[in-house]
């Protein structure tokens, strides 16, 4: 299979551009009444679990529908997709996680995201600042762009901030075709590896672990490109594995972040209570603008992630497949005190 440094432009859905979605939002999809009902019915039998958490339930044929049409957007379109009008009135902190669980069930299967074995992570202010050893989803601070460790990663938005807040996304596809027509001196650099730092959430817990693997920015397999990438953790990881990161380097890494928020490459979307948004981390970048919030913790913006691995999901160098040290598509090796 092809994993050879890509020179040509990516021509397909995947290189939008953000003029291009804010005229055309049919990336956004209402859930319909059957829908709705069929999320509802499913979650009435998901008391019942497997060994991982996910719900059993009788798989149904509006949401197996739905499930089969969203998948091949985020696959095989623009690679994002923002579902509207999750059924969550009345529902109480149990129910919301397990109605949530239905929802990703349908998609695919929920990975770990820390060593403590969470497959649902809670996104929201805990009133730290942003710094070592401190996750960007537990504060309010801007996030700068990146891709997750995973095929898809779903946020449901339980409550929105007062003020801004909003995700940012942008096109992968179109950075990597800005880079060919911009800075091509920098794209033999973009599908060099770099090791990412784990910040202590890897398999040894150590908190000067980084990835095994040299992971590229961008990887040509199977004839798709794709893309990982997080400035802080891949200098970070320079630092704790004794690499010296060239100036030419640096610029690189600067140049990519500062594509993804370029305007007219980065599409700002503002999330609604019942909002769920997913994104194909092969092919989106995606980062988060600061926010003010308010006091009352009833209030709080508040959002819950999962990292799902879906059934389409292309093939993926190995290398590139393993950024968790968990083995290639795996989620995050569990520490044995939380097996």
């Amino acid at each position: 299979m092809d994993t050879t440094v890509r020179r040509e432009p990516v021509t397909d859905a995947s290189a939008w551009r953000a003029e291009e979605m804010a005229a055309d939002r049919r990336w956004v999809r209402e859930l319909t009444e059957a829908e709705s009902a069929d999320l509802l019915r499913g979650l009435s039998q998901s008391d019942e679990t497997t060994p991982d958490g996910t719900p059993k339930f009788v798989m149904t044929p509006a949401m197996t529908a739905f499930a089969e049409e969203v998948l091949e957007e985020l696959e095989n379109g623009r690679g994002f997709v923002l579902v509207r009008g999750m059924p969550l009135e009345e529902l109480d902190e149990d129910a919301l996680r397990r109605l949530y669980r239905v929802f990703g069930a349908y998609l695919g299967t929920a990975i770990t995201q820390d060593n403590r074995g969470r497959r649902i992570v809670e996104i929201t202010d805990k009133g730290v600042p942003y710094g070592p050893g401190v996750r960007g989803g537990k504060t309010r601070a801007f996030l700068h762009p990146h891709n997750d460790a995973t095929d898809v990663v779903a946020l449901f938005c339980i409550r929105p901030a007062r003020e801004r807040g909003e995700s940012c996304i942008a096109s992968a596809m179109t950075m990597f075709n800005t880079v060919l027509a911009e800075r091509p001196e920098y794209i033999d650099l973009l599908f060099d590896g770099y090791h990412h730092n784990m910040r202590g959430e890897g398999v040894s817990g150590d908190p000067n672990e980084v990835t095994d693997n040299a992971i590229p920015i961008y990887s040509q397999f199977a004839g798709r490109l794709s893309c990982h990438f997080n400035r802080r953790l891949i200098v970070q990881g320079a630092e704790k594995s004794g690499r010296t990161l060239s100036p030419t380097e640096l610029a690189a890494l600067d140049y990519v972040n500062d594509l993804a928020l370029r305007d007219g490459i980065r599409l700002d979307m503002e999330f609604q209570r019942g909002d769920v948004q997913l994104l194909n981390n092969h092919m989106i970048m995606h980062s988060r603008r600061d926010y003010d919030d308010y006091d009352d913790p009833v209030l709080k913006r508040r959002l819950l992630r999962l990292w799902l691995n879906v059934p389409n999901g292309r093939p993926l160098a190995p290398d590139f497949a393993d950024r968790t040290n968990g083995g290639p598509r795996g989620g995050m090796r569990v520490l044995p005190e939380y097996q």
